[in-house]
């Protein structure tokens, strides 16, 4: 007997009935003798056909619904069973992902940026990085990819010589205006190798330089070693290059000696993290060069009118922390606003163009012993956001008002038109976290859906995981529709596509696509991706 063609229609079925029931309306409750009889006859079936694993799940799950009666809407029963949808995953993909690398990714893994039009070299040297635990994100489109290179602020670029458009020394010359404020190891690949086309690679701020074809052994031990030597620059500096004040790593030093002090001599001091408001759109109107300008000037002026005792620190793109010492939350709150109102008042040109721009500030006094260093920036950063959610400019402290905080909403969805992927997927979105962020999470089955629905047209900022190949629209025609749409720069995209279908990954990548994951996929690590492009959008 073909065990296999039995077991295959088994899969199909379960498969059918769970979408059948993601289909129903959300507020159709779906029969609680249903889902038993449904697990019933997976169990039976199952043992027949000596799929243990399947047994095992169908077991488990109903020894769970022993005592309960009542019917369950379709969410519950999607959580209810991902045991058994995580099951067919690995079931129907079991050979290629026995054969994926098991490197383990970790959220803090060194960012790769590679940049060049040659596809089939882009996902050769993504899966041989991406191998040995890096996360590489890659761009065939030379202006996307520098507008991708600030936002991601990866630990080493790889930039190609021989783009259409723009040359990638001209990319280089582009961004090294900040990576003059910014170690970032840099390494250029060419066909070419000629002693002139070597020294200007050099000149423009090469550090390193690799002729195709290249020698994978060689290229994957020398950026180990480059990334190496970032992270013992990073450790060492305690000035932040661009903006000459102190550096997140000083910050942390900073508050734990402020710390010490307060339990010692009882006195409180209080802690702001001020953000640019609209710094995203400063940067996409006047460019990044003109963006870097701003953090320099706003660092300087705070540095300039603040105490001699109080202390900036720069905490990482926009944003910036300032201690106040021997200073209660009233005193401080007074501060800030008065170095909102200044920094308004200053003027910034760019090809004529005159603009101003404001900050917002979010504020904590620590004045208990019970609170934590960890805490109280927490708190700081709520308030924050509580302060851009009452229109920037403003400086708020949660100790000092009963107003509750409100996180900002940030839209996610899922298409495909698998109801295996789909549930895996909205599972994985469902388990992170993204501090002061609400995560809307929604799963469509094929893009008109999507397109049509309210969840695409809100006016927010939107992550969309996209399936390259769908019967009704192909991921590709969606994803050509959001990016001709109005709200484009709200929109980050992760498409999934076959393991060698490299037209669709040429095809993802020119339209727009931010990343690309191969099916199938290791849900660990594309968790660790997902929160990586997540944490751009904040």
């Amino acid at each position: 007997m073909d065990l296999q063609k039995y077991r295959n229609h088994l899969i199909q079925n379960i498969k059918n009935k769970l979408s059948e029931w993601a289909r129903s309306e959300e507020t159709e409750l779906i029969p609680f003798k249903e889902v038993y009889r449904f697990l019933h006859s997976i169990k039976g079936t199952s043992g027949t056909l000596q799929l243990v694993g399947l047994v095992e799940i169908s077991a488990e799950l109903l020894s769970k619904l022993e005592g309960r009666v009542e019917n369950w809407d379709k969410f519950e029963v999607k959580n209810f069973l991902y045991p058994l949808i995580e099951f067919i995953y690995k079931h129907e993909n079991s050979n290629e992902l026995a054969n994926l690398n098991e490197t383990v990714l970790y959220s803090n893994a060194p960012v790769i940026h590679i940049i060049d039009d040659d596809v089939s070299m882009l996902i050769l040297l993504k899966d041989v990085l991406e191998g040995e635990g890096w996360i590489v994100i890659t761009n065939t489109n030379p202006e996307k990819a520098v507008k991708q290179y600030f936002e991601m602020k990866p630990d080493c670029l790889i930039i190609d010589i021989h783009l259409p458009q723009k040359d990638g020394f001209q990319i280089l010359e582009e961004i090294y205006e900040h990576n003059k404020k910014h170690f970032i190891p840099t390494i250029m690949i060419s066909i070419k190798s000629s002693k002139e086309t070597r020294m200007k690679a050099y000149q423009k701020g090469a550090d390193d330089f690799f002729k195709k074809p290249i020698d994978l052994e060689e290229f994957v031990a020398k950026i180990n070693r480059h990334l190496q030597r970032k992270k013992l620059f990073d450790e060492s500096v305690l000035i932040d290059e661009l903006t000459q004040v102190y550096n997140r790593k000083y910050l942390l030093e900073s508050l734990n000696r402020f710390y010490q002090d307060f339990k010692r001599t009882k006195q409180p001091f209080s802690i702001s993290i001020v953000d640019i408001d609209f710094f995203k759109k400063i940067n996409d109107t006047y460019g990044h060069l003109m963006g870097d300008q701003v953090l320099r000037d706003f660092a300087q002026y705070i540095k300039k009118n603040v105490r001699n005792l109080d202390m900036i620190f720069r905490y990482g793109g926009e944003e910036f922390v300032i201690i106040f010492p021997k200073t209660n939350n009233v005193d401080a709150k007074k501060r800030l606003n008065e170095l909102i109102r200044g920094f308004s008042q200053i003027e910034f040109t760019h090809n004529d163009n005159n603009f101003t721009v404001t900050f917002s500030a979010g504020l904590f006094t620590v004045d208990d012993m019970g609170i934590e260093i960890s805490e109280a920036l927490k708190e700081a950063d709520s308030s924050l956001y509580e302060a851009k959610r009452l229109g920037r400019a403003r400086v708020e402290c949660l100790q000092m008002t009963s107003n509750t905080y409100k996180n900002n909403v940030l839209n996610i969805s899922v298409i495909d038109d698998d109801i295996i992927i789909r549930s895996l997927l909205a599972q994985v979105l469902d388990s992170i976290s993204i501090e002061n962020f609400e995560l809307n999470i929604k799963t469509f089955e094929n893009g008109p859906s999507f397109l049509n629905s309210a969840h695409a047209k809100e006016e927010v900022n939107h992550f969309l995981i996209l399936d390259g190949i769908m019967p009704e629209m192909d991921g590709l025609e969606v994803l050509q529709n959001i990016k001709q749409g109005k709200s484009v720069n709200k929109y980050k995209v992760l498409m999934l596509t076959g393991r060698n279908s490299k037209y669709e990954i040429e095809r993802a990548l020119r339209l727009g696509a931010d990343d690309y994951v191969t099916k199938p996929f290791n849900v660990n690590e594309l968790r660790v991706r997902v929160e990586r492009i997540l944490n751009t959008l904040k």
